[in-house]
Parts: structure tokens; C-alpha cells; sequence
């Protein structure tokens, strides 16, 4: 009997393979094919109507790499076909590589209007059901050659750039016919699939998969395999039986919504992406005119923005499929973002821009978060999310995790201040599902919440550019809807899904803390520029805000809100996950420095304009008051405020003596090869290094991953170190009596860095201004302060606060965290005394804790990772020069971190003005733990300030926050400044809205202005 049931599934197996599937059409005439090459970047349907073509055929090879073909193809409906389903086939030479990953087209009418994208697995165009026959065919088919960047399997490829991928045609035209779809054939392959793939996920024991099985037999023995078409209608009668079996009662509940993932750029350009988008959104409102139940869950405004722009056709069919109920706008944020990197208010405006989008456009008001493909999530999502209005949020990516397996499906994330949001994580483990027996049965049983759950949601359709959902899989799901042995498949919007998940799990677990993906930990890391354009553009944009609202109150002077809306538009889309970490294509960084450039210069206009109406001075967008030296003076500037240049402090000089900088605060000791040996803490009396261990020791690691290079740095990169001992110079650059500098010099490999060592006059922060000119290749450059405390655990901040992570390895929970993010801080302490280790463009890091042999004491080393050398996706990655500052700060509390970590990131800028008096600030906070992370004006142009402050050190904290301007009210608003409470805050009689905050809280304010300043 085993035998003979082997026997049957291989004759079976062969005759799906051989003779069901390619009776799909019955008939196929070809078409006639002109062609037309566009010389360089893509152009409007409107120009290539009016192109002239040359004759083409089948066979004729095409597409340089990232060029466009133009088909234009025109034929006639035999007569014979009359009453038949007819169809456009077209094989663009799709190769074996997957749907997105190769060539793909859109197809459009004579007029140049978008009809359908045709991609693998997706090739065909309706033309018409039922034919009259007869019927006159003419249609362009706008071709991409986008070359397969990962065909070797994630090998250096010159493929990633234009200038280098070379000019050799990558496919050759295989079909462009017209066809008759014989749809009984086509529905028993169908029939076929399915019930092949339940009967072999079902034990060989269930008496199910035998009576499957025995069905499929009996349809095979009435099939002729010469005539399947003739045949397939009683076939298709011997299987109804078990297709019709219902499921059981307890059948878990497979939640499933049409889904396409598509980077917003990653091994392709952004311009690629725009095209990908109009593809698979043309393709998903077609299949929604055919298939009534069908649902389409897409995020990322962006995308719908491009479309809107470049195929306002498309757009126009999304809204009428959103107004139909098919279509759900989901995760309400400008892009699919990074969830580590970017900063707190990034992430507040990738909501905000995110959501009112979505509401303008279609009336919907996201209540999720939509993040599958994102490498780890912070801890201070769940706060944002809520106060954006967000109710759930849903991530796939933690089923990559190398070492632990999160133990939940369905739980309570709890973010750093106490806030929860529902969370689903898909047990199907992939945001790219086809239905398949193999992932239903997976998503069975991989969920973690049997007897608690009974659903889970299944995101399906090719991403990537593939085309989204097919018909094949909601045909598909028509028979998993309700049958015997597999979950039930319902399909329905996201929001249905988690209202029914929530309702029925009251009780669900409490995750607490980040979401920490032990996978991609390179991209703290990966392309330096990139992060570098990142941190400077959010605090250029902090500044543009902040200077332009102070101008706009104090003088009248116009609020630039269309450029700020569309500078942080660009600011959110640079975000995107694959963009920010640095795993693109060397296209997208090249195009990503060169935004990067052109947003600091329009920035730096409009705080300039800004600067110039309100006057001279030294102007600090910075949160804390600050004491600096600026052009040769030492001035005090008030928080988000302005001083006259002019000495206004008169602390102790500093002293250069040999190679010791000492300012009375701290004294910092150079040896000769340029290393820290001692950092003294005057005031402390006590040494902030660990006995004989040099600081700012730069260490150079091997760094070949297993896999997945430009993401992945794995653990045994520590197994290999050199340390950059030896300086090619040592040398005394400024001598007091405000700054005292030594600028060290090093070569090694093929590279170079020269970093100053500055102290400053009234400050404890060591500033290292490194420039490194970089040309090595699978190495990571790390910059290492062993520090003299004893700290179990680590302080690193994260958007709107800060999370802490043990320094031990006791579970393997803790081993996975071997590389790190932060963002302008981190901080180690004991009891009584602690350091920080500042930047102003690194986010990867590792904290390490030994004990010393000698004194038994214990060494907490941090250390910063400045800049990697991976191969793939983009084989020059971070080549070239790298320009960016870190510093150290003893004797620091977390506020002092928080302080100096502002400061660091947004240097005093000097403005030329008149010698009147300064503007006074616009808005003053009195408690230093309570943070001003934006001033602006409202978005609704009302003339309206808004501040948005959060709790910084982690405890309760009681403030007041007083305009500098006469305002009627104040209100507490969410991050789209909707009011939040019916009762305005307290406030005093001169406007002084006093708050009572918890730990890590967020909140915005609303001032309304009275009257004209």
C-alpha cells in the first residue's frame, strides 16, 4: 500500500506538471512587434506614442541594464475565438530569478492609458471575455530591463551602478501572442494544487490525505491526457467531493489580505521603484474588477504619491477601489522606515505625513502600523504610534532571528514609558505568501498562541515589483476558505483582522522593551554618508523649524511651510529601510549623498533668512543652555535662544603643556603614538580610563559575514584585531587660551585618518573630530575607551528617551546583543559616577565588561563602529572620505548625556545683525530632564505654536513650559495636533503651562496665539 501510494503521487505529480498546467491555453496566435529604445532614462507614455519604431520580433534580444524598451505590438482576435476568454501573453525573457527581481512591463492601451504590469508569473492582459472575434489589438508594452543585482547569490556585482553594469542586452523577447485561457483546464490545475499540497502536509496517518488522494486518482483516471481540455470538467467532478468538505470547527482562522512589498529602493534606483509601484497598483485594480471579495492592503504614502504624479490614471482606479472597500491604505507612514535609526520626531512626521496623506486622499485614518520588513524596532514605537492615533502594529522580521525565537505571535508591546499597542507577528513567517500548503500548515503550526488565538494574519502576493496578488491565488483561497484539514482562509482588511484578534485575546502577553532583530546589525553601520546626511538633515530640519516659527512670531516674517512639507517629505523617504541602513545599490547612496547635499543647502537658506530677520548674535537650536566658545569667545546662550557675541563667562584658561590639554575641569594626557593614556576628572578627583588601557584606541576587525554583507556583522569578527597603535604624527595645534587641540595622524592598509583631539574652556567634553580617507575591504573600524566603572548594564539613547542593556552575556538573550545601536549618546555608570561617549553620526556600537588581573577592579569598554568596507550590494561601499565627531564626557549624568549629546549634533551658529536686543526665546522650559524636541507652527497655517517635549532621564519629572510670546490658550494636542484633552493643561497667569510627566512621556502643546507680536 506505502508503495502503491508512491506510485499514484508520481503519476500525479507528472501529470500536473506535463499536461494540466500547459493546457491553461488552448490557442495562441502572435502578434506583430515594433520596438522602440529609449537612449537613456525612462520618458511619459505620451512620448513614446509619438516615437518611431523599427520592426522586432520573438527571440530578438533587448535591454541593456537599467534601460527601457518600448514594444508596440498589434494583431486581430481570430474569428474562431468568438465567445472564448482571450488573453495577451507576454514573455519578456523572464528568467528563472523570482516576480521583482528582472524585467517587468506595463502594458497600456492605444490612447496611453495603463491597463496592466506583466511580470513572472503574471504575464498575461485580459483583451476580452467573451470574445466577439475579430477584434482589433494594438497595445505598447513599456519594458525594464532591471537586472537580477543578487542572481550570483549576493556577490560583489557591478550591476548596482549604472556606469559600470555595462551595455550587453540581458534578455531576449520570448512571447507576445494573443490566447484563448481555457478556463476548466485552467481550475482543475488549480484543484490539483490545492489538494496536492494539503495531502502533503497531512500525515500519512490522517485518513483525510488517503481520501484525498484516492479522489485525485480518480480524476486522473478520467483525464485524457491528449485531450485535458475535452476532459477536464469530469475531472474536475471527481474532486468536488473533497473540495467541498468543510473544515473543522476548530480550524484555525487564517486572516488573509492581498499584500505586494516593495522597497521604496534597494537593489534598484528610486525611479525604479516609482514604475514598480504603477505596475503592481494597475495590476491589483484590475483583479479587484474581477474577483469582488479580493482585499489590497498597501502602506507607504510615497508610493501612492508617485503614482498620483506619474499615473494619475492608476490613482484614480485606487481610490475607486478604496471607496469599494477592496482596497485598505495601511501603516499610515510616508515610508516602510527604518524602526531603529531615525530620530524621535522622524519617526512622529513619518505618521504624520504618513496619515494625513491617506486622510486627504481617501478619507482613511490608519489605526496601525505596517512594518514586515523593518531590522528591529524601538522602544519608543509604542508611544509614538499612540499618540499618532494607532491602535495595533504588525512586524514579520523577527522570524529571522539567528539565535532566540520571540516567543509570542500575538501580544501587548510595551514601549520605554509604559505605553502598549496590540502587536501581531504572522506565524506564516513571510509577507510574500502564494498559498501554499507548506505555509498554511506552517502558520498552524508555528503559532504560538493555541488555546488563547485562533487567528493570525497572511499577507499574499509577489512584492517587489512582481505584481502583487494573482488570480491564481484568489482562486486559491476561494477553496482554503472552508476545507477539511487546512485553516480556514478569510480574506479581510488588516483592521478587521486585529479589531476580531484583540477582541478575542483580552489578556495577551506583555512584551516589554525593543524588538530587537539578532540579524542586520551591520546597518547601524553600513554607508557612513548616508547616516551621516541622515542625522545632520533631521537637526537641520529641527533648526529650519525652530528659527523660522522664532522669525514668524517675532517679525511676521512668512513661515516657509510648503518647503519645510517637502524637505521632510524627502528627509522620511531617505528613511526607507533598505535606504537609511545602507543596503542598497550603489545607485541609491550615490543618488542619497547628493539629496542629502541638496536638503542641507535649501535648509541652511531658510534658517539663514531666518537668522538675518531676527538679528545678530550667536543663535543655539540646542535644548539646554550652553556655554561655548564661538569664534574666539566664550559666550552662554539660553536654550532655543539667542545671545550677543560677546564674552559672557570667564572660566579657567586652557593649558597646553607637551602633550596634555588641562581646562581646570578635565586634563587629558596624549602619548606620543597619539592614545589617550589618562583622562582625569578634576572635579571628580578620579581617573575615567582603566588602569594601563589606552582610550580612543582605534581597532581594525575582519569583517566577512556568513551572509547578507552590507546588513550582517556576525560574532567571530572579534576573533580578528589589529589595533592602530602607531601615528605617522603627533602634533599641538591650538595652545589656549580657549581651546587646546592635538591632531593625530594615522596610516594604515591603504588608508588614513587624522583625528583632532580639542578641549574647550568650561567644558568637560573631549571632542575627537575625525576625517578618514578609507580604502579597505571587509574590515570594520572600531574606536574603543576602556572606562573605569563598573556597570552592568549600558544606557543608549533611542528616540525620545533612552533603554538600557546588560554588559553581561547570561542568557543567550543578552549574547545576541553583541553589537548595538544608540543615537547621539551612550552612557556606562556606577553609583555615584558615570561617562558618556557622545557623535554626531554613529550609531553602531558595542559595550564589553572585564575584570582586570591586576587590581581585580572592572573595565566597561565602549566602543563606537565608525565605518565598514561590505561587498554587496554595492561593491565600493563607504569607500572614499568620511568626515565626523565623537567625544567623551566624564563625570556625566543620563540629563548631562542628553544635554552635550544636543549640543554635539547642532553647533551655535553666528549670525550678522544690528546691535539691538536679542529676540528672547520663544518658548522656556525650567526643569533640564524635560526636553524641547520641535518648535513650529501648526500645519493647519493657523499661525498656532506647537512644542513637543518629552521626559528624558527616565523618572517623574514636573515642569514649566512658558511662552516667550502672548498666547490665549493652550492645549495637549497628538502628534497631528488634534487636541487630546477636553480640559486645557494648567497654566499661570502669564501663560506658563505647567506639566506633571512620567518617565520617557511625550507630550505636545498647542499655543494659540492671542494677538500679533
Amino acid at each position: 500500500m506505502h508503495d502503491d501510494r508512491i506510485h499514484v503521487e508520481r503519476r500525479l505529480d507528472r501529470l500536473y506538471k506535463e499536461r494540466i498546467l500547459p493546457a491553461k491555453y488552448s490557442a495562441r496566435v502572435p502578434l506583430q512587434i515594433e520596438v522602440w529604445y529609449v537612449p537613456d532614462e525612462p520618458v511619459p507614455v505620451a512620448e513614446a506614442l509619438a516615437a518611431t519604431y523599427r520592426a522586432s520580433g520573438v527571440g530578438e534580444p533587448w535591454g541593456t541594464p537599467w534601460s527601457t524598451a518600448w514594444f508596440r505590438v498589434t494583431g486581430q482576435v481570430p474569428a474562431e475565438w468568438a465567445g472564448r476568454r482571450v488573453e495577451l501573453v507576454v514573455d519578456l525573457g523572464f528568467t528563472g530569478g523570482g516576480p521583482g527581481f528582472q524585467a517587468e512591463g506595463l502594458v497600456y492601451d492605444r490612447a496611453g492609458r495603463p491597463i496592466k504590469g506583466v511580470a513572472p508569473r503574471n504575464m498575461y492582459v485580459p483583451i476580452a471575455s467573451p470574445a466577439r472575434g475579430g477584434e482589433d489589438v494594438a497595445l505598447l508594452i513599456e519594458a525594464a530591463a532591471n537586472p537580477d543585482v543578487g542572481v550570483d547569490g549576493f556577490k560583489p556585482t557591478p550591476l548596482g551602478d549604472k556606469a559600470t553594469a555595462g551595455k550587453e542586452p540581458l534578455y531576449r523577447l520570448a512571447a507576445v501572442d494573443l490566447a484563448v485561457l481555457d478556463e476548466e483546464a485552467w481550475h482543475l490545475a488549480l484543484d490539483f494544487e490545492v489538494l496536492s499540497g494539503l495531502m502533503a502536509e497531512l500525515s500519512t496517518h490522517d485518513p483525510r490525505r488517503h481520501e484525498i488522494l484516492r479522489a485525485m486518482e480518480r480524476a486522473a483516471d478520467v483525464l485524457d491526457a491528449q485531450d485535458v481540455a475535452g476532459t477536464a470538467t469530469a475531472a474536475r467532478t471527481r474532486l468536488a467531493a473533497v473540495l467541498a468538505s468543510p473544515a473543522h470547527a476548530s480550524a484555525h482562522t487564517l486572516a488573509a489580505v492581498g499584500h505586494a512589498h516593495i522597497d521604496s529602493a534597494w537593489l534598484w534606483p528610486q525611479r525604479e521603484t516609482i514604475r514598480k509601484s504603477a505596475r503592481t497598483f494597475a495590476n491589483v485594480t484590475a483583479l479587484a474588477a474581477e474577483y469582488p471579495e479580493f482585499i489590497f492592503a498597501a502602506s507607504q504614502a510615497q508610493q501612492y504619491a508617485w503614482v498620483k504624479t506619474h499615473q494619475p490614471a492608476v490613482f484614480q482606479r485606487i481610490g475607486e477601489a478604496v471607496k469599494a472597500g477592496q482596497w485598505a491604505p495601511v501603516g499610515g507612514m510616508w515610508v516602510e522606515s527604518d524602526a531603529n535609526l531615525p530620530g524621535g520626531e522622524a519617526l512622529a512626521r513619518q505618521l504624520v505625513h504618513g496619515k494625513r496623506f491617506f486622510m486627504d486622499e481617501f478619507g482613511v485614518e490608519c489605526e496601525e502600523i505596517w512594518l514586515p520588513d523593518s531590522f528591529g524596532y524601538t522602544a519608543a514605537f509604542p508611544q509614538i504610534a499612540r499618540l499618532a492615533g494607532v491602535r495595533w502594529f504588525l512586524t514579520q522580521k523577527l522570524s529571522w532571528n539567528q539565535t532566540n525565537k520571540l516567543p509570542h505571535h500575538t501580544f501587548r508591546w510595551e514601549g520605554i514609558d509604559g505605553t502598549r499597542v496590540f502587536t501581531h507577528f504572522p506565524p506564516v513567517d513571510t509577507y510574500n505568501s502564494e498559498f501554499s500548503g507548506s505555509e498554511l500548515a506552517h502558520a498552524v503550526a508555528n503559532y504560538a498562541e493555541k488555546g488563547a488565538g485562533t487567528r493570525s494574519l497572511v499577507p499574499f502576493g509577489w512584492g517587489d515589483g512582481g505584481g502583487g496578488p494573482t488570480r491564481e491565488m484568489l482562486e486559491k483561497a476561494r477553496r482554503l476558505h472552508d476545507l477539511e484539514g487546512s485553516p480556514r482562509v478569510v480574506i479581510e482588511k488588516p483592521a478587521d483582522f486585529f479589531r476580531a484578534a484583540e477582541a478575542e485575546y483580552p489578556d495577551a502577553p506583555v512584551w516589554s522593551g525593543e524588538l530587537y532583530l539578532e540579524l542586520h546589525r551591520a546597518t547601524y553601520t553600513s554607508q557612513a554618508r548616508t547616516k551621516a546626511g541622515n542625522r545632520r538633515s533631521e537637526h537641520l530640519l529641527r533648526e529650519a523649524e525652530l528659527w523660522a516659527a522664532t522669525a514668524s512670531v517675532r517679525t511676521g516674517a512668512a513661515y516657509p511651510y510648503e518647503a519645510l512639507d517637502r524637505l521632510w517629505k524627502v528627509v522620511l523617504l531617505h528613511q526607507f529601510h533598505d535606504i537609511l541602513p545602507g543596503s542598497s545599490i550603489a545607485w541609491v547612496h550615490q543618488e542619497t549623498e547628493a539629496t542629502y547635499a541638496r536638503v542641507a543647502e535649501e535648509l541652511n537658506r531658510i534658517v539663514d533668512s531666518a537668522l538675518s530677520t531676527l538679528g545678530g548674535g550667536v543663535f543655539n537650536a540646542a535644548p539646554h543652555p550652553r556655554t561655548e566658545v564661538v569664534d574666539g569667545t566664550l559666550v552662554t546662550v539660553p536654550a532655543l535662544g539667542v545671545a550677543a557675541v560677546a564674552a559672557t563667562a570667564s572660566p579657567a584658561a586652557v593649558t597646553v603643556d607637551g602633550l596634555v590639554l588641562d581646562n581646570g575641569l578635565v586634563r587629558v594626557e596624549v602619548d606620543e603614538n597619539g592614545l589617550l593614556t589618562s583622562v582625569r576628572d578634576l572635579t571628580a578627583g578620579r581617573e575615567v580610563l582603566a588602569p594601563g588601557l589606552p582610550g580612543n584606541l582605534l581597532q581594525l576587525h575582519a569583517d566577512l559575514p556568513n551572509e547578507w554583507d552590507a546588513w550582517d556583522i556576525d560574532a567571530h569578527y572579534r576573533r580578528q584585531r589589529v589595533d592602530l597603535t602607531e601615528a605617522s604624527s603627533v602634533t599641538v595645534v591650538d595652545s589656549g587660551p580657549l581651546v587646546g587641540a592635538i591632531r593625530v595622524e594615522r596610516e594604515f592598509g591603504a588608508s588614513r585618518v587624522t583625528q583632532t583631539i580639542r578641549v574647550r574652556a568650561g567644558s568637560r567634553r573631549i571632542d575627537v573630530e575625525t576625517d578618514i580617507d578609507w580604502h579597505e575591504v571587509e574590515k570594520v573600524l572600531k574606536a574603543a575607551f576602556p572606562i573605569d566603572v563598573h556597570a552592568d548594564r549600558s544606557a543608549a539613547e533611542i528616540q525620545f528617551g533612552h533603554v538600557h542593556r546588560p554588559t553581561h552575556n547570561n542568557t543567550s538573550w543578552d549574547s545576541a546583543r553583541f553589537e548595538v545601536y544608540a543615537h547621539r549618546w551612550m552612557h556606562v555608570s556606577e553609583p555615584g559616577y558615570g561617562v558618556a561617549v557622545l557623535n554626531d553620526s554613529t550609531y553602531g556600537h558595542d559595550v564589553t565588561r572585564t575584570t582586570r588581573d591586576g587590581d581585580g577592579g572592572t573595565t566597561t569598554t565602549v566602543r563606537l563602529s565608525l565605518v565598514r568596507a561590505p561587498r554587496f550590494p554595492d561593491p565600493k561601499a563607504d569607500q572614499g572620505l568620511h568626515r565626523f565627531t565623537y567625544a567623551l564626557l566624564p563625570g556625566a549624568s543620563i540629563v548631562d548625556a542628553v544635554a552635550e549629546g544636543y549640543a554635539l549634533n547642532l553647533p551655535a551658529r553666528v549670525a550678522e545683525g544690528g546691535a539691538g536686543a536679542v529676540p528672547a526665546p520663544l518658548v522656556r522650559v525650567d526643569n533640564p530632564a524635560v526636553v524641547v524636541e520641535a518648535v513650529k507652527l501648526a500645519d493647519d497655517r493657523s499661525g498656532d505654536v506647537v512644542v513637543r517635549l518629552y521626559e528624558a532621564a527616565g523618572g517623574r519629572a514636573t515642569a514649566t513650559v512658558r511662552p516667550g510670546f502672548p498666547t490665549s490658550c493652550a492645549s495637549v494636542v497628538d502628534l497631528l495636533e488634534r487636541r487630546l484633552q477636553d480640559a486645557p493643561p494648567h497654566a499661570d497667569s502669564d501663560g506658563g503651562v505647567h506639566l506633571s510627566l512620567r518617565p520617557f512621556q511625550i507630550v505636545t502643546l498647542r499655543f494659540a496665539r492671542s494677538t500679533p507680536a
